[in-house]
């Protein structure tokens, strides 16, 4: 998957357009660094714009915006993030299994 990171900032940024580059860090759990990077590269890549709140009172505050080419990246991204979260599962499964068996036997 290209990046779980991008899959949930362009899911936060859909959510909640006025969302702030740290309460997005904040929410996912990684640094304000890392989130004003990637929020970035996806501007970059043509998947979100920003513009500037015109009644703001912070002139700093941005409202961001999925593109045509955001929501379809989302949608891809969707479908590889669910993938790969089926493969963990099952996964999962195989190695709960086997140490229940492991316990049984002990």
């Amino acid at each position: 998957m290209k990046s779980e990171t991008e899959y949930k900032i362009l899911k936060l940024v859909e959510q909640n357009p006025k969302i702030t580059q740290r309460q997005a860090a904040q929410e996912l759990g990684v640094s304000l660094g890392k989130t004003h990077y990637v929020i970035k590269k996806l501007i970059e890549k043509g998947f979100i714009k920003f513009s500037n709140f015109k009644d703001a009172a912070n002139k700093k505050s941005y409202i961001y915006f999925l593109t045509p080419k955001g929501f379809f990246e989302k949608s891809k991204l969707t479908k590889e993030f669910l993938d790969s979260k089926i493969k963990e599962y099952n996964r999962l499964e195989v190695e709960i299994s086997m140490l229940k068996e492991e316990s049984k036997r002990n």
